[in-house]
């Protein structure tokens, strides 16, 4: 029986560094997100991020879509039920939730369809490149339902809460080049393109400190995630700054190599 969730090491070409490829495997349901993929992808999640060689992990679907959301099918039983959808909703939560957290770059690669349980996982990545076949929608309406994945929450900081409510109102999907105008992506290539694109992305993340990038992240995402003004997002800014570059010996490496006109060595330490 297939992996559900599979994952391939692409190597960077920098030492042992790689990019890990996290592929959901249902191509023929288009990569449905049911619980036992939420649990999976959050344990698959987890364990790259404490890889050390590991410095982006990517996350896309197999065949022709990204993943088309919920698994309806599945659905009709476990909407019925009082104590384990509301589980459900929280797991899948805790899984995209932590993603944020996380001291490296986690990105969406979409190919194809991405709409419910699918776009939300792209809202929790840090970005994300589409293919030229993506369609990119929230979807939950046309079919009775709503999101329950952080889209309603997620989705109007994205790209607007005008253009949120016509995304969710109509359930219209976006071509790329509309998404990326809206900023819900960052790039777009064609479908051959898609998974170099996030190696080369990878590759100039590998070129940098992973103390430094992972600093970098928690900064950036804790005034989007907590909601902090902007002088305590400041604070945090100066404090972390201050004490990457107090105590790091990759802050000192990296000034040393601008001085000695070299590539830097970085250690993460």
């Amino acid at each position: 029986m297939a992996e559900i969730v599979t994952v391939e090491r692409k190597a960077l070409g920098l030492g042992d560094t790689v990019m890990a490829l996290v592929t959901m495997n249902r191509p023929a349901e288009m990569n449905p997100l049911d619980w036992d993929t939420v649990h999976r992808l959050d344990r698959v999640f987890s364990d790259l991020a404490a890889d050390a060689a590991v410095r982006v992990v990517a996350v896309t679907g197999a065949g022709t879509a990204f993943s088309a959301g919920g698994d309806m099918k599945k659905y009709r039983k476990l909407q019925r039920d009082a104590a384990e959808f509301p589980q459900f909703l929280a797991d899948i939560h805790a899984m995209f939730g932590r993603i944020a957290h996380y001291p490296k770059p986690y990105i969406a690669l979409v190919n194809g369809v991405a709409v419910a349980g699918g776009i939300e996982l792209i809202l929790s990545c840090d970005l994300a490149f589409a293919a030229e076949s993506a369609r990119i929608g929230d979807a939950h309406l046309p079919f009775g339902q709503m999101g329950g994945g952080g889209v309603l929450t997620l989705l109007p900081r994205a790209v607007g809460p005008a253009r949120a409510r016509e995304l969710i109102f109509t359930g219209r999907l976006l071509a790329p080049a509309e998404a990326l105008d809206w900023g819900l992506v960052s790039k777009v290539v064609p479908d051959a393109e898609l998974i170099e694109a996030g190696v080369s992305f990878a590759r100039e993340v590998a070129k940098k400190s992973p103390l430094a990038v992972g600093n970098a992240k928690r900064v950036l995402n804790a005034a989007l995630e907590e909601g902090t003004g902007v002088p305590a997002a400041l604070r945090l800014e100066r404090e972390v700054t201050a004490r990457y570059c107090l105590t790091s010996s990759d802050a000192h490496e990296g000034l040393q190599a601008f001085a000695e006109k070299r590539k830097p060595n970085f250690t993460g330490l």
